[in-house]
């Protein structure tokens, strides 16, 4: 049997780092350090410490420059980064012996970038998965190690029900990428066909009826995975500012609005104050 690795998780929280654990632990690696972003670590801190196991420590780099110097002190076989904030510099991604792996939820190279899920559902993708890839200058651009999709995308999608399918999805893809890391193996270049980046989504999204239903509807949907300051997209309905919560292209129940191509209904919504509070200055 190998040497069991040793192996720092980089992620943005407990939930974060147990995904990655569980797996390295069931392949037999010992994980020796956790990393987080100070930046991006807030509240998630206190549930971390909470279930860090024993004798792993807890980093909290404010810099690449700071994180580079602490890794070289752990001496890590591999590093394992699931919603890692930070793009890592060619100094950082030397210092594990084997590279950096990242756990990235899309069928790569579509959907690049920090909001993967909430893109494929604004985009209409009937489907999402998860890849893991080997860590290179840019985002999410490295060779593949394994990536699978089936997680599906339905009209009327529960966001918490997809979450847990990608969250085990990802447990259960990092434990074969495990063994083919250490193993030696490089991976797959990524195609440059179907390569998309995406930044964040739009967090004060506006309703143009003037557009697309579906394109609308899509819109709505996507904001089903919250992470934004009001709980849907703003749209002016009857007169009033509201925020949609759930829409339908097809008739039924809800307030009938006409788009470029046709008809909407909006089945769902909560008033919202002036629009003008809502969105940034200018």
């Amino acid at each position: 049997m190998p040497d069991p690795l040793r192996i720092v998780l980089m992620s943005y929280g407990t939930e974060g780092f147990s995904d990655l654990h569980g797996p390295c632990v069931a392949a037999g690696h010992e994980p020796v350090a956790y990393v987080c972003a100070a930046s991006a670590a807030g509240a998630a801190i206190g549930g971390v410490l909470e279930h860090l196991p024993p004798g792993a420590d807890l980093l909290l780099p404010h810099s690449v420059s700071g994180l580079t110097r602490a890794l070289a002190g752990y001496r890590p076989d591999l590093v394992v980064c699931n919603g890692f904030p930070w793009r890592l510099s060619a100094e950082a991604l030397r210092v594990p012996r084997l590279g950096v792996l990242n756990v990235h939820p899309s069928l790569l190279p579509r959907h690049r970038g920090p909001m993967p899920i909430h893109w494929a559902v604004r985009h209409g993708d009937p489907e999402t998965g998860v890849t893991v890839h080997w860590m290179d200058e840019s985002f999410d651009t490295g060779r593949i190690l394994v990536r699978r999709g089936g997680v599906e995308l339905p009209d009327d999608l529960d966001g918490e029900a997809v979450f847990g399918r990608i969250r085990d999805l990802s447990r259960e893809l990092l434990l074969e990428a495990l063994v083919l890391a250490a193993q030696g193996h490089a991976g797959t270049a990524q195609s440059r066909e179907g390569a998309t980046y995406e930044g964040v989504l739009g967090q004060h999204a506006v309703v143009d009826w003037s557009a697309g239903r579906r394109d609308i509807h899509d819109l709505v949907r996507c904001f089903r995975f919250g992470q934004f300051p009001v709980p849907g997209p703003l749209a002016l309905v009857e007169g009033r500012w509201v925020a949609v919560l759930a829409s339908r292209t097809e008739p039924g129940p809800g307030v009938r609005v006409e788009c470029a191509d046709g008809p909407l209904w909006v089945v769902e919504s909560v008033p919202v104050p002036a629009r003008d509070a809502w969105l940034p200055a200018g």
